[in-house]
C-alpha cells in the first residue's frame, strides 16, 4: 500500500485497491542504509553539463569526418537532425519517469522491473553496464591517439593509464566534485564548438585570412549527396541511412544520464524537467548546426578526412588549415582530448550506478550497493572500472582489431535498450492514468504515446538494419556481420536465462498490478521544501537559466 502521508498531489482513490508491490521491486533501503547510500550532490548545472559532456565526444570531433566523406554533408546534416527528433522524445520520456520517482540508487533497469519484469530487467540492466562500460576504454584509447599528435615517440600505454586514473578519481570522490569537474570538462566542449560555429560563418563569408567566401560552394562541386553503395536516388538514400546508423554512435547512452543521476539531484523534481529541456535544444545546436558548418567548409573529397583518427583528421581543423588559420588545430585538438576524456569520465559514472542500482534490487552482488563516506558505491565504481583495461588492446595491431570489434557492440546494444526504455515509459504512462495521477505529474513528455510508438518503431528498424552494408552485393564481410547483430542473442540469452532460473508469475506484469506510489517518502522529503529561485536582475536570469 502507498504511505498515507503521500502528498495529495499523487494520491487517487484507487490506491486502496492496489495490490502490495512485488517483493524486491522497491529499493531496500535499510539494507542500503546500512551499506552507505549516495548523497543528493548534483545541482541542475552538473546533470546538463554531464548529460551533454557524455554525448559529445569523438564521435562529433572526428567520426564526423569519416561521415561527411563517405556520404557527403547533406547525409551528415540530416542524419545529426531525425536523430535529435527521435532522441528529444526518449528524453521526455526519461524526464517524466525520473522526474516523479527519483528514488535514490533508481536506475533504468529498476524502473523496467517495476513497471515491466524483472528479467527485462536483468538483461537491460547488464546489458547497460557492458556498453557504459566499454565507453571509457574506447575514449582512452582515442585520448592517446590524439595525444600522439604533438609527441608520437611516448607509448599509448602512458596517456591510457593517465586518463584512465583521472577518471577512475573523479569517480570515487564525492559526486559534488565529480559533477563541478565535469561541468567545466563539458564547458570547454561546449565553448569550443560555439566558437568553430561562429568561426565557421566568418568563413563562409569569407572573413577568414584567404578571403574566399565559400558560401555553399562544396554543396555543389562535389555536390550535397555522395551515393553510397548504388547509385542514383538509391544511392542517396543509402547514404543519408548509412549516416543515420553512425550519427548513432555519437548519442548512444546519453540521454540515460539524465535518469542516471536522478538519485543523486538536488530538488529533483524542478531540476531534472529542466535539464531535459535544455538539454535538447543543446544538442540541436551543438550537433546540428556543428554538422552543418562542417559540411560547408569541407568537401567530401578531402583525402584528409580519413586520415589517422587525430587531428588531421577532424573536419573541424581540416575547415581551419583550409582557412589558412595558424595554431587554431592545436587548439581543437585540445579540445578533442577534453571531450574524449569527459565522454569517458561521465560514462564510468553511469557504468557505476547501474550496477549499484541492480545490486539494491538483487540484479547484481551485494558488494556492489555498499557506499564511502561520500556517498560513492566505490566497489560498483572500481568493478566498471576493470574492463578499461582493453585499452591496452590498442598496443597491439590484433588487438587494436578486436577492440573495434567490442566497442562497436555498444550501438546496437544502445538500442536495443533504448526500445526497451521506451516500451517501459508506455506501462509507467498506463499505470499513472489507471492510478489518476498523469495530470499531476512534475512533468510530462509532449506529443504521447504517439510520439513514443515512432520512435520505437525508427529505433527498431534502425537496429535491424544497422548491418545493411554486408547484406549488398560484394559488401559481405563475417566480422562485420557478428558485429552488427551478436548483440542480439546475447540480450535474448540474458533474458530467458534470468526466466528459466528465476521465473515469473507473469511475462510482463498487468496494468493493475503495477506500483507507482512505493519508495516516494524520501523524493517528497527532499522536494519538500524547494523552492525555484527568482532573478532579481538579467544576469540572474542568465545564471539561472544555465544554472
Amino acid at each position: 500500500m502507498a504511505d498515507d502521508n503521500m502528498k495529495p498531489s499523487f494520491t487517487h482513490d484507487s490506491e486502496a485497491a492496489m495490490p502490495p508491490p512485488e517483493k524486491g521491486v522497491v529499493l531496500d533501503m535499510k539494507q542500503t542504509a546500512k551499506d552507505g547510500h549516495m548523497e543528493r550532490g548534483l545541482k541542475s548545472r552538473h546533470i546538463q553539463l554531464i548529460a551533454l559532456g557524455g554525448t559529445i565526444g569523438t564521435g562529433l570531433f572526428i567520426g564526423s569526418g569519416t561521415v561527411l566523406g563517405t556520404t557527403g554533408p547533406a547525409p551528415l546534416f540530416m542524419s545529426y537532425l531525425i536523430m535529435s527528433i527521435f532522441i528529444w522524445f526518449l528524453t521526455m520520456d526519461l524526464a517524466e519517469m525520473a522526474a516523479y520517482m527519483p528514488i535514490r540508487g533508481m536506475t533504468l533497469p529498476y524502473l523496467i522491473q517495476r513497471f515491466v519484469d524483472p528479467s527485462l530487467a536483468f538483461a537491460t540492466g547488464w546489458n547497460y553496464w557492458f556498453a557504459y562500460s566499454m565507453i571509457p576504454p574506447a575514449e582512452a584509447t582515442a585520448s592517446a591517439v590524439i595525444l600522439s599528435y604533438w609527441d608520437k615517440s611516448v607509448s599509448p600505454a602512458v596517456w591510457i593509464t593517465m586518463v584512465l586514473v583521472v577518471c577512475v578519481v573523479l569517480n570515487l570522490i564525492a559526486v559534488k566534485y565529480y559533477g563541478e569537474t565535469e561541468f567545466w570538462f563539458a564547458s570547454i566542449k561546449i565553448i569550443a564548438i560555439l566558437g568553430f560555429i561562429i568561426v565557421g560563418i566568418v568563413i563562409f563569408f569569407g572573413g577568414a585570412p584567404n578571403h574566399d567566401r565559400l558560401g555553399f560552394r562544396y554543396w555543389q562541386n562535389p555536390g550535397a549527396f555522395k551515393p553510397y553503395i548504388g547509385e542514383g536516388n538509391t544511392g542517396k538514400f543509402l547514404a543519408v541511412w548509412y549516416a543515420i546508423i553512425k550519427a548513432g554512435f555519437s548519442y548512444i547512452l546519453s540521454p540515460e544520464i539524465i535518469a542516471n543521476t536522478a538519485g543523486e539531484c538536488e530538488a529533483p523534481r524542478r531540476n531534472i524537467p529542466k535539464a531535459a529541456r535544455r538539454y535538447i535544444w543543446r544538442i540541436l545546436i551543438f550537433y546540428v548546426l556543428g554538422t552543418l558548418v562542417i559540411g560547408v567548409l569541407v568537401p567530401y573529397t578531402s583525402k584528409d578526412l580519413f586520415g589517422q583518427g587525430n587531428a588531421d583528421s577532424s573536419p573541424f581543423v581540416i575547415a581551419i588549415k583550409n582557412a589558412g588559420i595558424p595554431a587554431l588545430d592545436h587548439i581543437l585538438n585540445a579540445v578533442a582530448l577534453t571531450s574524449a576524456w569527459s565522454a569517458g569520465n561521465s560514462q564510468l559514472y553511469s557504468a557505476s550506478r547501474m550496477l549499484y542500482g541492480m545490486a539494491c534490487t538483487g540484479k547484481a552482488p551485494a558488494i556492489f550497493r555498499r557506499c564511502n563516506s561520500w556517498g560513492v558505491p566505490y566497489f560498483a565504481v572500481l568493478a566498471s572500472s576493470m574492463l578499461s583495461l582493453l585499452a591496452y588492446l590498442i598496443l597491439s595491431s590484433d588487438g587494436y582489431e578486436v577492440f573495434n570489434w567490442l566497442t562497436s557492440l555498444i550501438v546496437i546494444s544502445g538500442m536495443i535498450n533504448w526500445i526497451v526504455v521506451l516500451y517501459t515509459y508506455l506501462r509507467f504512462r498506463a499505470a499513472t492514468q489507471m492510478r489518476g495521477i498523469a495530470g499531476n505529474l512534475p512533468f510530462r513528455s509532449p506529443f504521447q504515446p504517439y510520439g513514443t510508438y515512432a520512435t520505437i518503431a525508427f529505433f527498431a528498424i534502425l537496429a535491424i538494419t544497422n548491418g545493411f552494408t554486408v547484406f549488398c552485393t560484394g559488401h559481405w564481410k563475417t566480422a562485420d556481420f557478428v558485429t552488427s547483430y551478436i548483440s542480439f542473442p546475447i540480450f535474448a540469452a540474458l533474458y530467458f536465462g534470468h526466466r528459466i532460473f528465476k521465473g515469473g508469475k507473469h511475462w510482463i506484469k498487468p496494468v493493475e498490478e503495477l506500483d507507482v506510489f512505493s519508495g516516494l517518502d524520501e523524493v517528497d522529503e527532499a522536494t519538500m521544501n524547494d523552492v525555484a529561485p527568482v532573478p532579481r536582475n538579467i544576469l540572474e536570469r542568465f545564471w539561472f537559466w544555465l544554472c
